[in-house]
């Protein structure tokens, strides 16, 4: 089901980011998305009732179990230190 759920909001969304409230590296992915005007979808996994079952299924599809997990355009981009930010921003 936490699956379906991220792959429906990836899917329905240009910009995904999952993140925690408290991480200082999801706020500095937040914070650069939103300097680009990306309109993006910000789900905080903290403050989802299924939030560690969403974390831990992303984990399973990505192989990333960290946040920031970002998605642009449906493609896994990575987190805050990914290859896609430190090559384009």
């Amino acid at each position: 089901m936490a699956l379906v759920k991220a792959q429906t909001l990836v899917s329905e969304n240009a910009v995904v980011v999952f993140s925690k409230s408290y991480c200082p590296y999801c706020i500095k992915v937040k914070q650069l998305l939103s300097s680009l005007g990306a309109k993006m979808k910000v789900v905080e996994l903290d403050d989802e009732k299924d939030g560690d079952e969403i974390q831990s299924a992303l984990a399973k599809w990505t192989k990333q179990r960290t946040v920031p997990n970002v998605f642009v355009g449906g493609q896994h981009i990575g987190g805050c230190d990914g290859q896609y930010f430190s090559k384009n921003f």
